[in-house]
């Protein structure tokens, strides 16, 4: 066992319980396991906003009505989820796991000792499982970023609750050029070590709110997930740009990149993420600016970068 599991396999599972006490969790060789009661499912959605939960089991009479529940999609998302019941059919069991449930026991499968934990803690390491594959499925590894779908996801996700509770928030597609130039006089990794630079120097022009995605080898994305006024999203937009600018060290070389940022707001440019991207991305098309004094090849058709010397 890797020692990272072994670490895992130690750690309490923190589990909120719904409708039964479960006294053999505490000596379970699938532990340890620290309970957590709730009285409803309301204080299920109370508990998750104040802390992470491994799991949640719910013994329930009648299951269907989690169904209804509007708190399950967000703690499918957050924990493994158990549900016992008294006979689920088959049809109803399948349900309840194509909304993202885990496992779903009868109360006579839960009575025979240690079965619960047993099944807990399967449904906590597969929900490790999907987590650490939906990371990898959602991150640019080149840069560590999210890409292209984890920001899709997560703008459809943040436009749902603008339209409950509405705010201004903007969208910015932030294109460089020069990766190809020094890719072909530096080498691959030279290329790939300032995407990265250009990656984190971005980050840390931005709120904690705010979201870097990896849209392409040439292009990243800037959520502003709240803005007070339509005008900051250009302040945003004209400071990354100069943040850029300013040459990288890579391999003790002096490297730069030229830069376009365009910019989509919400609502005025579009209520959609697909609208607000292709809007900001039609904009960052435009001449990059930058990489003045640095040889440049020419890397997007017959166009040179605006202020660029052509070597």
């Amino acid at each position: 066992m890797m020692p990272a599991q072994a670490d895992a396999m130690n750690d309490p599972i923190q589990l909120l319980l719904l409708g039964l006490h479960l006294p053999d969790l505490i000596t379970s060789a699938y532990g340890p396991f620290v309970e957590h009661p709730v009285q409803s499912l309301d204080e299920i959605g109370l508990a998750l906003s104040q802390q992470p939960y491994d799991a949640v089991v719910l013994s329930l009479d009648q299951p269907a009505v989690l169904v209804s529940w509007v708190g399950l999609s967000r703690t499918v998302l957050d924990a493994a989820v158990v549900v016992v019941a008294p006979e689920p059919e088959v049809a109803e069991a399948i349900r309840l796991m194509r909304l993202g449930v885990q496992d779903v026991l009868s109360r006579r499968e839960a009575a025979v000792a240690g079965t619960v934990a047993r099944v807990v803690r399967l449904a906590v390491e597969r929900k490790r499982i999907e987590r650490a594959a939906r990371k990898a499925y959602a991150t640019d590894l080149a840069s560590g970023l999210p890409n292209h779908a984890q920001l899709m996801e997560h703008m459809t996700h943040l436009l749902a609750l603008r339209e409950r509770e509405p705010a201004a928030m903007a969208l910015l597609a932030v294109r460089v050029e020069g990766l190809q130039t020094v890719a072909a006089r530096f080498g691959d990794e030279s290329a790939q070590v300032l995407r990265r630079k250009a990656a984190v120097r971005l980050r840390a022009g931005l709120r904690a709110s705010d979201v870097v995605a990896a849209l392409g080898n040439d292009t990243f994305a800037v959520l502003l997930a709240w803005i007070d006024d339509p005008a900051n999203a250009t302040q945003v937009a004209d400071k990354l740009a100069a943040s850029l600018q300013r040459p990288f060290s890579v391999a003790g070389q002096d490297l730069a990149l030229a830069v376009s940022v365009g910019v989509s707001r919400y609502p005025d440019d579009g209520k959609s993420a697909e609208v607000l991207l292709r809007q900001a991305q039609q904009q960052a098309s435009a001449p990059a600016t930058g990489r003045v004094g640095f040889a440049n090849v020419v890397e997007r058709g017959i166009v040179a970068a605006a202020n660029d010397d052509e070597g």
